[in-house]
């Protein structure tokens, strides 16, 4: 990879959850790193580009003239339209493109121990959990995640999405929702699970299975159907994992599980050696609990004890975004999370409706495509999960700009949850959403910001919080 990182790189988007990470990784492995993003241009998120500043990115206004020379590789996602300056400019010069996608499988497929974490819900979980477990385990890896990782937080890098190592394990989320999967060749596989996002389940299924096929160890969650009839498709090593079902490798003990709210713990066991160990998981809610197993059985599979998984999952802090409590005010607490499809969503509303009190649940969709493709299975989520004194808030879906069809928006997710039996309310702008929570919520409440490919929704939720 020592070819790769001697040219300059040049991310277009570089603020963006998929890019920081990836710019973060080839800097630390002393590539020079530039990069553009349009809310750097429009002032949002200030603190994250004045830390990306003084780790020594240099930032250029998204115009086009932070390319210079044909020897800089050009990073944009594969949904930059080609009249995007940078674009523009790129191809004057002669620069090489590379998707995000196609940057991180190279440096993924270019490590001795790959560890790729997939699934529709929980990947970043999962990633920062086993990446931790690897770290305390001494073996020094570079992880690669969505989201920043509380326990590689320093005051120098607040938004540690990523961590450079030296050691021979590269762990990654791999993404399903652009069909970029198919580039990675995992040593380790880890799936999650199978359900409706981005893709058709006959596409999704296809993608996965071949994800599991190139893998020389697949670790599989025998709890989810989809996921679990895949494991046919493995190419090497079979280690599954499940709270359910009992036919897994690694599995909790019948009665074991202790919610203390915020935290859990159980026994778990390693059908192989039937020996059992002792689990306390600092997150709450039973989906962690799963990402937990998955992140345990990877590490095995990368070549950590159990017993070494367990003991540093002990520590384990969290993501930002992943059901983080802002605070609490009043009596009345606020969380900001990440949620934006079904799954993700459910897990965050089971786990809030498994506490005593009313939820208030702030959903700003991810963009318009993804409301169309996903719209009733979100309303039907909302409605199913919440109780008819719960209240699901809806502003319009993000929007940075582009040629996206913005015809069907958050009124039409809004009509079938009322359809679903379910109590909610449209309020077109997030400010005024904001006005309408706080007028609302009484002690005891749980209001959970939800939303994705926004950073604004953590100041959003601070400010709920600040008025409460």
């Amino acid at each position: 990879m020592t070819n790769l990182t001697d040219q300059p790189f040049f991310f277009c988007g570089i603020g963006g959850s998929g890019m920081l990470p990836l710019a973060q990784i080839l800097k630390g492995r002393g590539a020079e790193v530039a990069g553009s993003d349009r809310s750097f241009d429009q002032g949002r998120t200030p603190a994250k580009f004045a830390a990306l500043e003084r780790q020594g990115f240099q930032l250029h206004p998204q115009d086009g003239s932070g390319l210079v020379s044909a020897n800089q590789i050009l990073v944009a996602s594969a949904a930059v339209e080609d009249s995007v300056p940078e674009v523009v400019r790129a191809k004057e010069l002669g620069c090489r493109r590379m998707t995000r996608a196609e940057l991180l499988a190279a440096l993924f497929n270019d490590a001795q121990t790959s560890v790729g974490i997939a699934g529709t819900s929980g990947k970043s979980t999962v990633t920062g959990m086993l990446g931790w477990i690897l770290a305390d385990a001494d073996r020094d890896p570079t992880i690669m995640n969505g989201a920043v990782m509380k326990n590689f937080v320093t005051e120098n890098r607040p938004f540690a999405s990523a961590q450079v190592g030296k050691g021979d394990a590269f762990v990654s989320e791999v993404d399903e929702s652009d069909g970029s999967i198919a580039l990675y060749e995992p040593a380790v596989a880890v799936l999650l699970n199978v359900s409706l996002d981005h893709k058709s389940m006959d596409e999704l299924r296809d993608l996965f299975g071949a994800f599991l096929a190139r893998s020389g160890h697949a670790v599989v969650n025998a709890d989810d159907k989809e996921a679990f009839a895949l494991v046919a498709k493995a190419g090497g090593e079979v280690t599954t994992f499940g709270i359910d079902n009992g036919c897994a490798t690694l599995v909790v003990k019948d009665g074991s599980i202790v919610d203390r709210g915020m935290e859990q713990s159980t026994i778990v066991i390693d059908r192989r050696s039937d020996k059992e160990h002792r689990l306390d998981l600092p997150v709450p809610g039973r989906h962690n609990l799963s990402n937990a197993l998955a992140a345990l059985a990877g590490a095995q599979a990368a070549g950590v004890s159990l017993a070494d998984g367990v003991a540093a999952l002990a520590q384990f802090k969290g993501l930002a975004r992943r059901f983080e409590i802002v605070g609490r005010a009043n009596d009345i607490t606020v969380i900001d999370d990440f949620g934006h499809n079904p799954e993700k969503c459910a897990a965050t509303l089971r786990t809030l409706k498994a506490q005593p009190g009313r939820v208030i649940a702030f959903f700003q969709p991810h963009g318009y495509g993804p409301l169309r493709q996903m719209g009733r299975e979100l309303a039907e989520t909302f409605a199913a999960e919440l109780g008819t004194d719960d209240v699901t808030i809806l502003c319009d879906p993000v929007y940075f700009g582009g040629t996206v069809d913005r015809s069907e928006g958050s009124e039409r997710i809004v009509t079938l949850i009322r359809e679903a039996g379910g109590t909610t309310e449209y309020i077109p702008s997030r400010a005024a959403s904001g006005d309408r929570m706080v007028e609302l919520a009484q002690p005891d409440d749980r209001i959970v910001i939800m939303g994705a490919r926004d950073d604004t929704l953590s100041a959003f939720a601070k400010g709920v919080l600040e008025r409460l």
